[in-house]
């Protein structure tokens, strides 16, 4: 089975654009077979066979089992990103069915986003105070970047809200 491996870096309020990315390998006949950190894997297929999808969502066997009735198959996960993908044949391939799902799925990430983000804040703060420790600043930056994601987030979760009071 012919394999390409792939090493890519997607922020966590990207995962539109690396879900995109997927499916548009898939598009071109490469679909997703592994995952891990920065490291995609993808063996041959048939050009638009598959649809991958990906969510953040804490570990659940229940869910996957679920989802592989569906006809859906776990691809992998990395740390809370969970990764299926489905063959085309099978229909329409989403795991937010309303807006409503959409918006949660985005408070997730920017529950999380928020928390890793003051983590930083607080270690960067007593290490800078720290004189024999001059890395806070990285802490810093790296929480000001996360800051920055939640603002992306916020956005979209706003443009969603907006769509749904538009729908009512």
């Amino acid at each position: 089975m012919e394999r390409q491996v792939i090493r890519k870096w997607f922020w966590a309020w990207d995962f539109e654009k690396e879900e995109q990315w997927l499916n548009t390998m898939a598009s071109s006949g490469w679909v997703l077979d592994k995952v891990s950190f920065c490291t995609y894997t993808f063996v041959r297929c048939e050009p638009g066979e598959y649809t991958v999808r990906l969510e953040m969502r804490n570990p659940d066997n229940d869910y996957v089992s679920f989802m592989e009735e569906t006809g859906a198959e776990y691809i992998g996960r990395i740390v809370q990103w969970i990764y299926f993908r489905k063959k085309t044949e099978h229909g329409r391939f989403d795991l937010f069915s309303d807006l409503d799902s959409r918006i949660s799925h985005l408070d997730k990430i920017g529950k999380m986003m928020l928390a890793v983000g003051m983590a930083n804040i607080v270690i960067g703060l007593a290490n800078t105070l720290n004189p024999t420790i001059n890395l806070g600043w990285i802490n810093l930056l790296l929480s000001a970047l996360l800051m920055y994601g939640l603002g992306r987030i916020h956005g979209k979760k706003e443009n969603l809200e907006k769509e749904r009071m538009l729908r009512e």
